[in-house]
């Protein structure tokens, strides 16, 4: 799967970008119908003292998945945004099974 990661407002931090690349691996493991992802960590100051946002775009057959989580680091948001994912994808595998029998 090709991963986008783009940091709105915040420097490229490459341990997040290794961090999140890491879990996105697990849901493509499992999932292995995925293209694409759309990567954006970005820092909102007036959501104090949350603010660390992460949202991800999926490409995968059908409609676009997506979730985004405000946490208080970029790593709990990552894993939040991921977990979210993981229920939709593991949703999105149920009805690909249904439509395929």
């Amino acid at each position: 799967m090709e991963a986008i990661y783009q940091f709105v407002k915040i420097d490229k931090d490459e341990n997040l970008q290794d961090f999140a690349q890491k879990k996105l691996d697990k849901l493509e493991t499992k999932y292995d119908w995925i293209v694409k992802a759309q990567v954006y960590f970005k820092k909102e100051e007036a959501q104090d003292p949350k603010g660390y946002i992460c949202n991800i775009k999926l490409s995968a057959p059908g409609p676009q998945i997506f979730a985004e989580s405000n946490e208080n680091s970029f790593e709990a948001a990552a894993s939040e945004t991921v977990r979210d994912l993981e229920r939709q994808l593991s949703k999105r595998k149920g009805q690909m099974k249904t439509h395929s029998n």
